[in-house]
């Protein structure tokens, strides 16, 4: 858990998920529990990694994630000048190891304390994996039970990458364990079709709780087609290395 001798790190084994800029002093375990329990029930457990005040796991139940307020200054210097935002403390929000039948939940954990950090710090939330700046005014006010794909998830259009047709791709999955999906298109043809491909294909993979392998095909009965991985390769769209399956009729 440490990258040197009390110093913490996110998670040893899931990166981030949110980053959570502020200003002054980070809000006490004892506030988040009151807020968490007065907006999901509860109870929330947290505990403190010994000899490390700023690095704690909270837990609601079977889900449970890692957090770090602050972190190290040293560590994420270079981070909050990519992130260009105007906080000058920064925390992590990092889920647990899940089976891929139970990642939803334990995103949606790790989401709801980040919702809770940025409310009580009057912060920003960034989405490592969308790279979407959460506000505290942006959140999807939602019952813990409730999950929508959709607020964990972006699809993204790009008219750039080849002469006659647009990428259509997906930011999100790789949450979840899983392979991000693409899809290519002729210009000009409507870019809500390839959207409400790859969001109801993002949906049937999380479900299934794996990335189809290559020649895979499965059946979208929402759109009433059926979809085959043709194609499976690695890109940095989002500037990181990420798997991405190509989706086809």
């Amino acid at each position: 858990m440490r990258i040197r001798k009390k110093s913490p790190k996110p998670s040893a084994k899931r990166p981030p998920l949110y980053f959570v800029g502020y200003r002054g002093i980070a809000p006490a375990t004892d506030e988040l529990k009151i807020w968490y329990e007065r907006e999901y029930g509860g109870p929330l457990t947290i505990r403190h990694e010994a000899g490390s005040p700023e690095s704690w796991q909270a837990a609601h139940g079977p889900w449970a994630a890692h957090v770090v307020m602050p972190l190290p200054m040293t560590h994420v210097a270079e981070v909050m000048k990519q992130l260009a935002w105007e906080h000058d403390m920064m925390g992590a929000v990092a889920p647990s190891l899940a089976s891929p039948r139970d990642m939803p939940d334990t995103i949606l954990f790790a989401a709801r304390l980040a919702r809770g950090l940025t409310l009580l710090t009057q912060g920003t939330a960034y989405d490592v994996t969308t790279q979407a700046y959460v506000n505290p005014s942006d959140w999807q006010d939602r019952a813990l039970a409730s999950f929508l794909v959709d607020d964990h998830l972006t699809i993204t259009h790009d008219d750039t990458t080849r002469p006659d047709q647009v990428w259509s791709y997906s930011l999100g999955l790789s949450k979840f364990g899983l392979d991000e999906i693409e899809a290519f298109q002729g210009k000009g043809l409507p870019e809500n079709a390839a959207k409400a491909l790859l969001t109801e294909s993002a949906h049937e993979l999380l479900r299934m709780g794996q990335s189809p392998k290559v020649g895979t095909a499965f059946r979208l009965p929402l759109l009433g087609r059926t979809i085959r991985i043709v194609n499976h390769r690695t890109v940095a769209p989002a500037g990181r290395m990420l798997g991405f399956r190509e989706l086809q009729d």
